[in-house]
Order: C-alpha cells, then sequence, then structure tokens
C-alpha cells in the first residue's frame, strides 16, 4: 500500500504558495518600474522647466528696456536732446526693477577690492587705500558685482605702493 499524503485544508499546496510569491513579486516589480518611470518623467520635466526658464530668465528685463529703446528712437528722429533725460530716467527706473544697482562710491570710501577696480594710485593728503576719485560707476545684479567701480586709490606720500599691490 502505498501511502498518500494528505494535507489538511486550511493548508496550501507549494504550487499555490510559489504562485502568490510570484504574484507578488510582479506586482512589486511593477510597482518598482512605474516609481522609476514617474522619477524619470520628473527628472526631465524639472530639465525642461530648467531650460524654458533659462531661455526666458530675460524676459521681464527685456519687456522694461522696450520703453527706453522707444524713448531714445523718437528723440533721435524729434533730435530733442531733453528726451534724452527722460530716457535716461526710464533706464535707470528699468535697472531698478531688475534689481540692478548702481556702484557709486564717494571720496574718502574705504576701497573694497569685491566692488572697486583701481585704476590708478595716486599720492594724496587721504588716507591710504581710500578712494579719491571714480572715473566710472560700477554695477551689481543682487549680490552679484556685474561691473566694478573704476576708481583712483590714495597712497601715502612715502608709500611705494604700485597698481599690482591693489589687484
Amino acid at each position: 500500500m502505498q501511502e498518500e499524503t494528505v494535507q489538511p485544508q486550511n493548508e496550501k499546496s507549494l504550487e499555490e504558495l510559489l504562485a502568490e510569491a510570484q504574484a507578488r513579486l510582479e506586482q512589486q516589480r511593477d510597482s518598482m518600474m512605474r516609481a522609476v518611470a514617474d522619477a524619470e518623467n520628473a527628472r526631465k520635466r524639472a530639465l525642461a522647466e530648467a531650460a524654458s526658464s533659462q531661455k526666458y530668465a530675460l524676459e521681464r528685463f527685456a519687456e522694461g528696456l522696450l520703453p527706453v529703446m522707444d524713448s531714445l528712437e523718437a528723440a533721435q528722429k524729434t533730435g530733442d536732446i531733453s528726451g534724452v533725460e527722460l530716457t535716461l530716467k526710464q533706464l535707470r527706473s528699468a535697472l531698478e526693477k531688475s534689481s540692478v544697482r548702481e556702484i557709486e562710491p564717494k571720496a574718502g570710501e574705504r576701497f573694497d577690492p569685491h566692488r572697486h577696480q583701481a585704476m590708478a594710485v595716486v599720492e594724496a593728503q587721504a588716507d591710504p587705500n581710500t578712494i579719491v576719485s571714480v572715473m566710472q560707476k560700477g554695477y551689481s545684479l543682487h549680490d552679484r558685482v556685474l561691473r566694478p567701480a573704476l576708481v583712483t586709490v590714495a597712497k601715502n606720500k612715502s608709500d611705494p605702493i604700485s597698481d599690482k599691490d591693489l589687484n
């Protein structure tokens, strides 16, 4: 006589357990693949948004300058010099709205190599390393210097500082 293994009805066969495990594995694999695809789509969206943002970053700034261009062209056609003053006001306003600020140091102010560029060093009655005069004002965008102010810096009458010492 051959003994048959009789399983209780509440236990599942190995084949059923294996099938259930494989089904769960397939389900988890699908979930993982969806998550990977979602992450890749989010990455692509972020790259596209960054590229678009970079491409059109100057849009508001350019829109602010269009009236300035119109005023300059109108002043040029009419030969009206007083229109240039109005245009300069418009230009300053457009720059301010875009957070472009003037760097215009005053005489006697301490030389700052991050915001100023020394074009000459002269003997003066002022304290050493202070600004004597401004040749050209500079500009900054938020906290970044776009162009440093070009300045002349004081040195002691007996102090042999060279231009390269200030750069």
